[in-house]
């Protein structure tokens, strides 16, 4: 194994001697490699160090007060909104997405068009979303400050990043797979569903994914559509704040900054638990996908 493993680093080592480019690029990638991690190593120690000291009891108290400035309704509002905007935006991203890979043909100039709408939504800052729904859906439409206003704006937000995720995942289907169905006698809506859906489940959940850190995550759209009321909403048409909201407006205000840290920390721990689950789910679904 020893004499394996040096003759394969003399090989690399002859073949960067003969070729200087490709040693300053594998230097350039590990040190981006290594300034990435440390960053994110560093953010995370930082925000566990600063807020562990500080999750107390009455941070999770059920209602919310100035003196415990509990979080657990805004956690409870958290939840309900990555629930509402991924109802919303889940099934349109996805048949959308089935709609410009199997339905509407290749080399379609609408679908080209979509693609170049969505990406350019992509980019949009969040602020701009929350603009528009406080303009649409709080007052156009009557929504007021509420849950539904803000899981609808959200839903606008990430519709882009699933629906262009799951036109690449149901692209990377071989094109036999669909052959093979349609050779067998099945017609598309059976092909897409029974044979090509289920190879790209990963890929689909990998946006679905994303999507969702970035709706635990936003503040600033929220704010101008949803609310900063410290009440676990009791409706749909209830004006609530997420964790994130929560944490601006008690580090805003300049009297609860450890209690902030705190908050970021548990904040945290439901993106990560969140991701796992998803990660664990898609392994799950990749899994039986295969055997099958």
């Amino acid at each position: 194994m020893k004499k394996i493993n040096s003759s394969c680093l003399r090989d690399r080592w002859l073949s960067y001697k003969r070729d200087p480019k490709s040693l300053i690029q594998l230097i350039a990638v590990s040190l981006a490699a290594l300034v990435t991690m440390s960053a994110l190593i560093f953010i995370i120690a930082y925000i566990l160090i600063k807020g562990i000291p500080y999750l107390t009891p009455d941070l999770f108290a059920w209602e919310y007060n100035s003196d415990n400035v509990s979080l657990m309704p805004a956690l409870i509002n958290t939840l309900l909104m990555a629930v509402l905007s991924l109802l919303i935006s889940v099934p349109a991203g996805i048949f959308s997405a089935i709609y410009l890979t199997e339905y509407a043909g290749r080399g379609n100039k609408l679908v080209g068009v979509v693609r170049i709408t969505a990406e350019t939504l992509s980019g949009i800052p969040s602020i701009v979303y929350g603009l528009f729904g406080a303009i649409f859906f709080v007052k156009y439409l009557s929504l007021q400050l509420s849950l539904i206003s803000g899981a609808l704006t959200l839903a606008i937000m990430i519709l882009p990043m699933i629906m262009r995720s799951t036109e690449e995942a149901l692209l990377a289907v071989p094109d036999s797979y669909r052959e093979g169905s349609f050779g067998l006698g099945a017609g598309r809506l059976r092909t897409v569903f029974r044979i090509v859906l289920p190879p790209a489940v990963p890929g689909i959940l990998s946006g679905i994914i994303l999507g969702m850190g970035r709706i635990v995550g936003e503040s600033a759209a929220l704010i101008f559509t949803a609310g900063t009321v410290a009440e676990a909403a009791k409706s749909i048409f209830s004006s609530a704040r997420t964790l994130s909201v929560h944490m601006y407006v008690i580090s805003g205000e300049g009297l609860y900054i450890n209690q902030a840290y705190a908050t970021a920390v548990v904040l945290l721990v439901v993106v990560i638990i969140l991701n796992a689950l998803s990660s664990f789910a898609a392994k799950k679904l990749g899994g039986k996908n295969s055997n099958g």
